[in-house]
């Protein structure tokens, strides 16, 4: 039976599921952090010791200014308000990307966020935020001193203490990275689902860990 360490999502189709339900693609983003409270709990429960969220690509930039003002109000006030919970849960925030790119307000928040939580044991949660892997696998190439090898190279990732994950889950109907973790994923089992982010449940989470324990996993080999 597989051992489980790392989880990662792309939460694809939030957007789409504000406008099913009539609302707006807002509406949709504003479930959509209902549903990763949902599955952080649930991955403390199932003893995950890490996962991994993609919350805002680098990419993502190329959407309309009003939606990616609202994203980004999302995070401020999801810190602002949640963060005694998060303390007392015992989770763990770690950032991935290019935080320097982003507002001074935001960057103090994730900052004041990790800096209070960084002791913290039960579960790391690491939120991809203004991430794109290419990028990633470019400054980590550029910050190797040493010779430019797998291991080294690995030393200067984002991800650089923590296991790769295991296993990808991704909602919304596409079978695409996009740009997600290309080096950490290379022996990563991948579930593709069709149901949209904000109707993904602990019920699907535990069907694909399932599978996932009984994979035949070869790295390789036979």
């Amino acid at each position: 039976m597989n051992k489980l360490n790392h989880v990662a999502f792309i939460m694809d189709g939030n957007g789409r599921w504000g406008i099913k339900k009539r609302k707006s693609r807002n509406y949709g983003h504003l479930k959509g952090v209902e549903t990763v409270k949902k599955i952080v709990s649930s991955c403390i429960n199932l003893k995950v010791p890490v996962v991994t969220f993609y919350v805002f690509s680098s990419e993502n930039w190329k959407r309309p200014k009003k939606e990616i003002t609202y994203l980004f109000k999302l995070i401020r006030n999801y810190f602002s308000n949640e963060i005694e919970s998060i303390i007392k849960e015992d989770i763990k925030i770690n950032i991935i990307g290019e935080i320097s790119k982003l507002s001074n307000e935001i960057k103090a928040i994730l900052k004041k966020t990790t800096n209070l939580t960084k002791r913290n044991k039960k579960i790391i949660v690491n939120l991809a935020i203004n991430y794109g892997s290419k990028n990633e696998i470019i400054f980590a190439s550029k910050k190797t001193k040493k010779k430019l090898n797998e291991k080294n190279l690995k030393l200067n990732l984002y991800t650089k203490n923590l296991p790769d994950p295991d296993i990808l889950i991704r909602t919304g109907g596409h079978q695409r990275l996009s740009n997600f973790m290309l080096w950490q994923l290379a022996y990563t089992e991948l579930y593709f689902l069709n149901k949209l982010w904000p109707d993904f449940n602990p019920n699907d989470l535990m069907r694909i860990i399932k599978k996932f324990k009984n994979e035949k996993r070869n790295f390789g080999g036979i």
